[in-house]
């Protein structure tokens, strides 16, 4: 069975065509969007949610009372570094080859990247070498800023996935409203705004939380300030990278599960097994038996077949894929015994295939 969105659902790749196509980037995506008033800014809230906000809707008044634009699914894994790719790129994993938290480096001494934290040894353009949607705007005319916490400037995964846009740093939410100021100046404009509080509080405290509801309060606070500080010739758009569950069963990566495994990739909901070569079919064997129903266990061939990273994956993609890719079902997490006190004592956890992983918030307003 191909992995694909539900029948009149859109994936992030395509909300970031569909935006600059409306600015005047010749590009084409399923979600057709009204021509832009010349300002298109997306906001992404990391770790927000449809279901989870659709719960705790009354937290969020501004953000709730946004016109729906689309059902949205993120791509699979369903994990930060994965959909801003897609974001930046408009392309499927399968075609940026960003498949997760972490990935074994081809040719290397079996070291992972962390995606997020890179690796001085790894060139990001190489890497990700696809041209970013902010890369094309700038031949087109269309000016293009990423408006986030200033660590994230220059790093690694920023000039991997979002690349081509100009970076003004804003570690508070006064500071993002300056921000967007100065990047409004020029039209044609695409504006990507990030923040990941809601997203560190329920991996920390678990979705529902109170920190997790402060977290939520403060991002619709800032949204409501947004709206009143904008000019008119404005779109305004919310989405987010993935949703989250609270884990209720945790289990080690460790005895007949590490047989013939030489590195564990991925995260808890979504692992990436790499194994002594020619022993992939009997690891496969070995983690279906062990994990029965706790989570589905696919060779590479078979996560491939199904599409579950997308369509026409490139050479680059296949060589740093797992040899196996596990999914925990349920609010099953997979623990890497290495990591065991970092990821054992989070309470919320992303990267798998349910709804409440996947659903993301497609709304937005025009002024």
């Amino acid at each position: 069975m191909v992995i694909r969105p539900s029948v009149g659902s859109f994936t992030l790749s395509e909300v970031s065509r569909a935006l600059f196509a409306a600015l005047g980037l010749p590009t084409s995506s399923r979600l057709s969007l009204s021509t832009s008033p010349g300002v298109e800014i997306l906001f992404l809230i990391d770790g927000l949610g449809a279901k989870s906000l659709a719960q705790h809707h009354v937290a969020a008044p501004n953000i709730s009372s946004m016109e729906s634009v689309a059902t949205l699914t993120s791509e699979f894994p369903s994990t930060t570094a994965t959909s801003l790719t897609s974001i930046g790129t408009g392309l499927q994993p399968a075609e940026h080859g960003m498949l997760g938290y972490t990935v074994r480096i081809p040719y290397s001494d079996n070291r992972l990247l962390n995606a997020l934290k890179w690796d001085s040894r790894v060139d990001p353009v190489m890497w990700q070498s696809r041209a970013t949607l902010f890369e094309q705007g700038t031949k087109h005319g269309i000016e293009s800023f990423n408006i986030s916490a200033e660590r994230y400037a220059g790093s690694g995964f920023t000039e991997a996935a979002l690349r081509g846009a100009t970076f003004l740093g804003a570690n508070t939410f006064d500071r993002m409203i300056d921000q967007i100021k100065v990047a409004m100046k020029k039209r044609p404009t695409f504006i990507y705004l990030y923040i990941n509080d809601i997203d560190a509080a329920g991996h920390e405290f678990g979705v529902g939380s109170d920190e997790w509801l402060e977290a939520l309060e403060m991002a619709d606070d800032f949204v409501g300030l947004v709206r009143e500080n904008l000019p008119s010739g404005v779109r305004f758009t919310i989405t987010s990278d993935h949703g989250m569950l609270n884990a209720q069963e945790k289990i080690m990566i460790d005895g007949n599960l590490m047989r013939d495994v030489t590195l564990v990739g991925g995260e808890p909901r979504a692992r990436h097994i790499y194994v002594t070569e020619g022993r992939a079919v009997y690891v496969h064997s070995t983690w279906q038996e062990s994990l029965g129903n706790k989570a589905e266990v696919l060779l590479k061939t078979q996560a491939v077949e199904r599409e579950l990273f997308g369509a026409n994956p490139t050479p680059q993609t296949l060589e740093r894929m797992g040899d196996l890719v596990v999914v925990a079902q349920d609010e099953v997490v997979l623990i890497e015994p290495a990591r065991k006190h970092l990821e054992g004592a989070m309470v919320g956890h992303h990267g798998g295939l349910t709804d409440i992983e996947r659903s993301i918030p497609l709304v937005s307003f025009q002024t």
